[in-house]
């Protein structure tokens, strides 16, 4: 659930560079995280080599890939509509198309979609897509194929992952793979296996490939970034075993921040998702120190309460949450913090779920992301826990914390009013085509008149209103980071 999962780009289809050789067509798909959507940049990059260009038109694909999600059980159920789908057009259409899962799901349901209900044709966990090229010729000779090896090494690092057809001024570098914290309701660790960090030089050729290709912010993904820690290779925690030398010329997350901002100090840099366990006063430190570092921390706490909190065998308490808010305030005074909430987690009573609203009144983030218990099969909780609170009571208190949220953003937002904010264009305003959307360094959406101004442009914006979410302003020129 340490993951922030974009609606608006659920089943978003990967369209890019036709290369004039390929024959072969790819149809792909993306479900899930930020970090599902960076894999299928990497899957692309692959087959792409293997002589596939993507297709937006499912009818004349070749091969069919969903890259899957398996948080939260609507996100399955989605994922199972669309296999159905692929598989009608297979029927009528196109019987020679191949259709293959990949993901989380692939990995958590491996046999269940190619032996029992026969739906798919290849199934790929998220640490074997180097492998797909060998389980694709499997397949085209009349067999199934399957890899969902977890690898305590695999982190794409050697793959440039070819970008989705954007506007090119945002991207994901995608720095750890893997989850060592075992949160009871939550299966990522199971289908993306144990922490390792990827190359930091790897990294940072990614970083300057990106500014050389004109995108001017990136975010560093990973399940848990701040646990970032590279040693020569090697899961984390391993790092105990490592030699002096080793654990001398490591290099942690606070370090590969301020190497990133160093490396481009016009380039904006943002990170998700945080553990609050693993973010350190060192990381708040580096992000007051460079400019280019975005005053945002996506900061999921799950619940308010030090009961729950430890069902969840979350690693923090109420306190150390609240604490180390305090600091994030007091060093870095502007900065956003977001959330996400759990609420209905097995056992949770209505004195539980009023330290969750007491937590986001002492907080009062900027915006967050909440969601009803749903269990997940092959979790802690799932084997151990009855989910044992009622729907309706589950849905009530959703809606109470969604509209208390709703209130702690206005708030939030309306600081904002009659202040000069920096804003990076990056489309047209889903409103008016009159107007440019971007975000500012707080992860802000802000409008205003396009004027002369275009996408990829850094402009600062006089804040005249606001809605709970969105600044509307006046461009009144460039920032210094053009």
């Amino acid at each position: 659930m340490d993951k922030i999962i974009d609606e608006n780009k659920q089943g978003e289809s990967l369209i890019l560079e036709q290369k004039k050789d390929n024959k072969r067509k790819l149809f792909i798909e993306s479900y899930g995280c930020a970090m599902n959507f960076s894999d299928s940049e990497i899957v692309a990059s692959i087959m792409a080599n293997q002589g596939f260009n993507t297709t937006q038109n499912l009818e004349d694909a070749d091969l069919v890939l969903v890259n899957t999600c398996s948080i939260r059980d609507k996100a399955e159920q989605t994922v199972r509509k669309r296999l159905e789908k692929y598989n009608a057009v297979k029927r009528s259409h196109n019987p020679k198309m191949k259709v293959g899962v990949l993901g989380c799901m692939a990995e958590r349901l491996k046999t269940k979609f190619l032996e029992e209900e026969k739906i798919v044709d290849l199934v790929v966990g998220p640490d074997a897509y180097k492998d797909l090229p060998n389980l694709l010729a499997e397949v085209d000779e009349g067999r199934d194929a399957i890899n969902v090896i977890l690898s305590k090494e695999e982190t794409y690092g050697d793959i440039s992952p070819v970008r989705l057809n954007t506007n090119g001024v945002t991207a994901f570098v995608s720095i750890t793979r893997g989850c060592d914290n075992m949160c009871t309701f939550c299966v990522v660790p199971f289908t993306r296996g144990r922490e390792r960090s990827r190359d930091p030089q790897s990294i940072l050729e990614e970083v300057n490939d990106l500014w050389n290709k004109g995108f001017k912010e990136i975010t560093l993904l990973g399940q848990n970034v701040d646990s970032y820690l590279w040693y020569g290779g090697g899961l984390k925690k391993d790092f105990e075993k490592a030699s002096e030398i080793q654990k001398a010329t490591s290099v942690n997350f606070s370090n590969l921040l301020e190497l990133c901002a160093k490396a481009q100090p016009k380039m904006r840099i943002r990170f998700s998702t945080s553990n609050p366990q693993d973010l350190t006063l060192d990381v708040i430190e580096t992000m007051a120190k460079y400019n280019n570092i975005c005053n945002h921390i996506h900061l999921p706490v799950q619940s308010g309460s030090d009961r729950i909190l430890k069902e969840m065998n979350r690693l923090h308490t109420r306190k150390e949450y609240m604490t180390l808010i305090d600091n994030i305030r007091k060093i870095i005074p502007n900065c956003a913090i977001s959330q996400d909430m759990i609420v209905g987690f097995p056992t949770e009573t209505e004195e539980d779920f009023q330290d969750t609203v007491s937590l986001m009144n002492y907080v009062k983030y900027n915006f967050g992301y909440m969601f009803t218990y749903s269990e997940r099969p092959g979790t802690m909780a799932e084997r151990k826990m009855e989910d044992d609170v009622p729907e309706d009571v589950k849905k009530r208190r959703l809606q109470d914390i969604v509209d208390l949220q709703r209130e702690h953003s206005d708030i939030k937002t309306k600081e904002h009013l009659n202040t000069i904010v920096e804003v990076l264009i990056e489309k047209e305003s889903k409103k008016s085509n009159l107007q440019w959307s971007g975000r500012t360094s707080q992860n802000i959406v802000a409008v205003f008149p396009k004027e002369h101004y275009n996408i990829g442009d850094f402009v600062n914006v006089k804040v005249t209103d606001c809605t709970s979410a969105t600044l509307i302003g006046e461009a009144v020129g460039h920032s210094e980071n053009n």
